[in-house]
């Protein structure tokens, strides 16, 4: 999306996937904003996990409100919301498509922008990479389709340099949308 809207990659964000990615060299300052995104496995069972870490004054700041740069509050606050819409929009007839859709308008109406290097915003948890579906334009399966699904809104502020994620995997119980 970010592309799309400036012609051109993130000035602060490479989006590497798998064996290609590398460890850069920069060292976590006294402040700053740091990323993380794991894909653990054991065998064939695999999960999905991403935070934005902030560091303030050398401390990991772990409450949001606490945060006191304004910007970086306001992506972390921007991330609980997206979460916390998610589970009053979702049922378990909702598509991939439909979660895309409504989305991606909820993040550019609060002025900020999908940085995800494949446009979408999450996936179902499978067994096989292969098998993998999207949160993307196109995909009317249904949510309730798959066992598991992510929903991991990659967002920063227009015209920013900082991005922020928030990765979380879902399902439905008894119709309910749970957080795993």
């Amino acid at each position: 999306m970010y592309k799309e809207l400036y012609g051109k990659n993130p000035p602060h964000e490479t989006s590497v996937s798998g064996k290609q990615y590398t460890t850069s060299d920069r060292r976590i300052w006294e402040n700053d904003i740091i990323t993380i995104d794991l894909s653990p496995q054991c065998g064939q069972i695999w999960g999905d996990y991403a935070r934005t870490i902030i560091v303030e004054n050398g401390q990991v700041t772990d409450k949001i409100a606490a945060i006191k740069n304004e910007e970086w509050r306001q992506g972390l606050e921007m991330e609980e919301l997206l979460h916390a819409e998610l589970r009053r929009f979702v049922t378990p007839d909702t598509s991939f498509e439909e979660l895309y859709f409504h989305f991606n308008e909820v993040i550019c109406q609060d002025g900020f922008v999908n940085l995800d290097f494949m446009g979408n915003l999450g996936h179902s948890i499978v067994k096989k990479k292969e098998d993998r579906i999207y949160i993307e334009k196109g995909n009317t399966a249904k949510l309730s389709d798959v066992s598991f699904f992510t929903f991991e809104p990659h967002i920063c502020k227009k015209n920013s340099v900082y991005g922020f994620k928030k990765e979380n995997i879902y399902y439905f119980e008894n119709g309910a949308l749970r957080e795993l």
